[in-house]
């Protein structure tokens, strides 16, 4: 059986933020999202940046070679930030998420590092099709007991790309891929103003991943557009 995918993208730079520091790559094999950390400097520098490193890897190859060839994309991607801070020091403490997926044939492996998320849901004609969350966010609520004590702990990043390599590994999830199967990347301009639920909803319907696409946007600007928000839907078929 021949996988082919079906994919959409989109961008907005919501109602509060005075530029948009998301990034994203729509390719064949590959696509990413990354998201600048706000509050840092030159959030979009960041992101436009590791999305440049990683394009090389938008590449046919066997799927074994998916993990270490995606591990190595990551990684070019923190050298690249590295590179561009030695060159301009003012840009020392920028930083950004990345969350990405590569495939061939019906295997993938999706990267994150950060808060930027993966989900994936199996539509098989069922009422209720359930959302799996397939990265798991980098945020000290998933490292330090009782962070929700903490003003702001849970939701702070325990982990990023900025050039440094202390913990700034990816981590690295296999998936098999299957007809039906809607994928989706999002920066948490979605997912932490969007209820679990309703992304869910929109996901599961038989309209295409561009009217898809628009509606997970729209969804999040109705909360208030408080973040940038981008999206890349992907249907395999």
């Amino acid at each position: 059986m021949t996988m082919t995918v079906k994919v959409a993208s989109r961008t907005h730079q919501g109602y509060v933020r005075k530029r948009n520091e998301d990034s994203y790559r729509q390719g064949e094999w590959l696509y990413a999202v990354a998201d600048g950390l706000g509050g840092h400097v030159a959030g979009d520098i960041a992101s436009s940046t590791a999305i440049d490193a990683i394009k090389p890897y938008d590449r046919p190859m066997q799927a074994e070679e998916l993990a270490s060839s995606l591990g190595r994309a990551i990684n070019e991607a923190s050298e690249a930030l590295r590179r561009k801070v030695r060159e301009d020091r003012k840009l020392a403490g920028m930083g950004t998420t990345l969350v990405a997926l590569l495939r061939s044939g019906g295997n993938a492996v999706v990267a994150n590092v950060g808060d930027s998320r993966a989900y994936v849901i199996r539509r098989r004609g069922s009422s209720v099709n359930t959302l799996l969350q397939i990265s798991e966010d980098h945020t000290y609520e998933h490292l330090v007991a009782n962070a929700e004590i903490v003003p702001n702990l849970r939701e702070k990043l325990s982990r990023f790309l900025d050039g440094r390599n202390d913990g700034r590994s990816p981590d690295l999830t296999p998936i098999q891929l299957h007809p039906g199967d809607r994928i989706l990347l999002c920066s948490d301009g979605l997912s932490s103003y969007v209820p679990h639920e309703q992304v869910r909803a929109t996901l599961d319907s038989d309209r295409s991943p561009g009217e898809i696409a628009d509606e997970l946007v729209a969804l999040a600007l109705n909360q208030g557009g408080q973040d940038n928000v981008t999206v890349i839907v992907i249907d395999v078929t």
